[in-house]
């Protein structure tokens, strides 16, 4: 069989700053004072990669990793041993309980039945999530004295806090109820606290944090905005240059219409890499400190940029794409969790 050739370099690209990635796990780390930090590394580390940030993490310090789904598991065990994952959505059938025992991953018991079916398949140590207000996943507290969880062996009892991101007495409220659960199952750790949730203090942070999105840069309470570091970084080229004049208008449904000659530069990022159309009005992309407008809607992959003020820049030159999530949220009413995870694979594709 002919070997194919290598593919072209990209023309856009996602950067992570892995020496911030570590500073950030480090600073919350800090933050949760004498509790373990773990690292909630699901939907492929909310966008930025497994095998790039993963090894980081756990280089810095980190041993506890948190997934979503048993199909994550392989990916974050080719850089930790399998008794540092665990699976947040739990065994819904027999075939996971027979994975989840054959690796070695830890699952996170969230149901009576899931109880039974763990205790039954043989599974040994669990984490056990008990709902104290979110009403997602998670036993009731009424459950916790029921045989099927009395009959587990619990390693980190743990809950979720629905609003950790704001003020208010939801926290208070379900740190009471979280508490009022320690006495009546047998536990070796305990665990509250997200990323916002360790900004709240020493008293949600427990025995073990597990924070995400303010390792990947993301700033949900403003206590953290001094702490956390920019992680993500884009760059897109130019992939051509055009002159329009007045009338000309741009891109679908003519949304931009040119009131007067103009230089303009199709670029080579859409809504399919992650940059929504959400993000259009207002976000003006840089090239060494140059404000380039955008103008007209996002296509699936083009933008057009505004170079009338630019030209110095032209075809194969690269931009810088703004992406400080707490900006780019506010910019666009997304959120900086969404931000993150709809980054399309092409950007990981250098």
């Amino acid at each position: 069989m002919t070997s194919l050739p290598d593919a072209p370099e990209p023309t856009h690209r996602l950067r992570i700053d892995t020496e911030a990635l570590a500073h950030n796990w480090r600073a919350l780390d800090a933050l949760s004072g004498k509790a373990e930090t773990g690292a909630a590394v699901k939907a492929n580390c909310y966008g930025l990669g497994v095998d790039t940030c993963v090894p980081v993490l756990r280089d810095a310090g980190c041993e506890h990793f948190f997934v979503a789904h048993w199909s994550e598991v392989h990916d974050v065990l080719k850089h930790v041993p399998a008794e540092q994952i665990a699976v947040l959505h739990g065994p819904l059938n027999s075939a996971e309980v027979d994975f989840a025992i054959a690796l070695g991953v830890c699952p996170v018991i969230n149901s009576i039945p899931q109880a039974i079916r763990w205790v039954a398949g043989g599974g040994g140590v669990c984490h056990l999530m008990v709902d104290t207000g979110i009403n997602r996943l998670g036993v009731s507290p009424d459950e916790l004295e029921s045989d099927a969880v009395q009959a587990l062996d619990i390693d980190i009892l743990m809950s979720h806090l629905a609003s950790a991101d704001e003020d208010g007495d939801t926290n208070a409220l379900q740190l009471e109820a979280f508490r009022a659960s320690f006495g009546k199952v047998t536990y070796r750790r305990l665990s509250l606290s997200n990323s916002a949730g360790i900004a709240l203090g020493e008293d949600f942070a427990v025995d073990v944090t597990r924070p995400g999105l303010a390792l990947y840069g993301g700033i949900p309470r403003r206590e953290l905005a001094d702490k956390v570091r920019q992680v993500a970084y884009i760059e897109a080229a130019i992939i051509q240059v055009r002159e329009i004049g007045p009338g000309d208008r741009i891109g679908y449904n003519g949304e931009f219409t040119a009131s007067k000659p103009m230089r303009i530069g199709t670029v080579s990022l859409g809504y399919a890499d992650g940059f929504l159309r959400a993000r259009g009005p207002g976000c003006n992309l840089r090239h060494g400190g140059r404000s380039l407008p955008l103008l007209g809607k996002v296509s699936m992959d083009m933008i057009v940029v505004d170079l009338t003020n630019a030209s110095h820049v032209g075809e194969g030159d690269w931009l810088d794409v703004p992406f400080d999530l707490q900006n780019a949220a506010q910019q666009s009413s997304v959120s900086q969790y969404e931000l993150l995870t709809v980054l399309g694979r092409r950007l990981h594709s250098r």
